[in-house]
């Protein structure tokens, strides 16, 4: 077989092996290795090019952004912030008629600024907000949907850990991705918000009839509440992204500070021991690890890919069928919501990232802005079935066996038809992302 043939069997051996259940990165490292020894008959040059691209893969100084980041959205998790910044969105929207949803979506986006992690997002507001959405009248399917959807900004807006893993593998700046995640973020903030406006106006029996959220027992004014419980978030995303911004800090020191500003907001509101701290480490380590493993292994099958020349050779004829920049990015953004439908988003990236990237950079594509348009697109696969994620997870935290996960799935997809609307938006309008840049 020629070195192209063996690329393309790589992917169904690839897909195959996931499908059975392996783990991503042991397939990926697995069919590298295969490949390679294939491709130079010589299983000591296979040996010999693995270890090489395990040892450069995460030397990099960049590769030290991960576990900080990590254990700040742990940190942030853990310490119950997520109820804080829910409680402060619901006293300024709750009695707007869908003001809970909105407050939800609001209380998710602030969440997602100092988490990064989608899985985070939806366990913490499935305990939260569903019970009261759906003690105020909303039906469980528009509850857990709003849940579901909002909870996929924690990828998008930054940090982001999506967004780490493309700038590893695209070598392209982590800061400048952060600061191109804000625009989109924020677009597809306010797209739920209106949405959700809609269809409490016009979808009454997808959504539910809501009575007004009953006033607030607790003492104190909005100003006051605002202050004590958001104030300290919000010098925590300053510092963090304000730094990155304006070139005070690295991404990687940057998520050092942070690390260090949740621990220390835990802290002082006496929600976090040394106890919780260590377990909060331990799990930093593990999800590190993890994340180490699928680095390595997309760094050796990029190296394989390219021994094999199969990306050249689907460079050219991507070029050669004269789609252009803006169609081939469509084609790319369908063949990854097709995609979603079965794998997980880091293996998405990690298959299609070393075959993609060539042609973009040949079409002159810019690569940041095309990092964000693929996030997004991925991240409509979280609620899409039968591998939808951010479904699975609410199903599992929910406390209601009554709710079914046909209801989320139902609930979860006009939310993924606005992140549908709004990659297109990303898509012709690529100043939404680059405009802060």
């Amino acid at each position: 077989m020629s070195g192209v043939e063996i690329g393309l069997w790589s992917l169904v051996g690839i897909l195959g092996l996931i499908w059975l259940g392996m783990h991503v990165s042991i397939a990926l490292a697995l069919t590298s290795f295969v490949g390679i020894w294939a491709l130079r008959d010589n299983p000591q040059y296979a040996s010999r090019m693995l270890a090489l691209a395990t040892r450069e893969s995460i030397s990099s100084y960049l590769f030290g952004v991960v576990p900080l980041f990590v254990l700040m959205g742990l940190v942030v998790s853990r310490a119950d912030i997520g109820r804080d910044t829910f409680d402060v969105a619901n006293r300024a929207l709750g009695r707007l008629k869908g003001g809970l949803g909105m407050a939800t979506v609001g209380a998710n986006a602030i969440f997602a600024a100092i988490t990064g992690i989608s899985i985070a997002s939806a366990a913490v507001f499935t305990k939260v907000a569903v019970p009261e959405m759906m003690r105020i009248g909303h039906t469980a399917k528009f509850a857990t949907g709003v849940v579901a959807g909002s909870s996929v900004l924690g990828m998008l807006i930054p940090p982001s850990l999506l967004l780490i893993l493309y700038g590893i593998i695209a070598e392209q700046s982590v800061g400048f991705l952060f600061v191109a995640g804000i625009g989109p973020g924020l677009v597809l903030t306010l797209a739920y918000i209106v949405g959700i406006a809609l269809l409490v106006r016009f979808a009454p029996g997808f959504t539910g009839v809501p009575q007004p959220a009953p006033a607030a027992s607790h003492e104190g004014s909005l100003a006051v509440d605002t202050l004590t419980k958001l104030a300290p978030i919000a010098a925590l995303i300053a510092l963090v992204l304000g730094g990155i911004y304006g070139g005070v800090f690295t991404p990687t020191e940057a998520g050092a500070i942070g690390a260090l500003g949740a621990i220390v907001i835990a802290g002082i509101k006496r929600r976090i021991g040394p106890r919780v701290l260590w377990q909060v480490t331990l799990e930093t380590g593990h999800i590190t690890a993890s994340i180490c493993f699928l680095i390595v292994a997309a760094t050796m099958y990029s190296r394989f890919l390219s021994l094999s020349g199969l990306p050249a050779f689907v460079t050219e004829w991507a070029i050669a069928q004269d789609l252009g920049p803006t169609g081939f990015v469509l084609l790319f953004c369908a063949i990854l919501i097709v995609l979603g439908t079965i794998l997980d988003s880091s293996s998405i990236l990690l298959i299609t990232l070393p075959l993609v990237l060539p042609i973009a950079t040949a079409m002159q594509i810019d690569l940041i802005w095309f990092g964000i348009v693929t996030v997004l697109a991925v991240e409509i696969g979280l609620l899409t079935p039968p591998l939808g994620l951010s479904v699975y997870v609410i199903k599992g935290a929910l406390d209601d066996p009554a709710i079914s996960l046909g209801d989320v799935f139902r609930g979860a997809l006009p939310f993924a038809a606005i992140m549908l609307f709004v990659l297109l938006l990303l898509v012709f309008f690529p100043v939404i992302s680059t405009g802060l840049l």
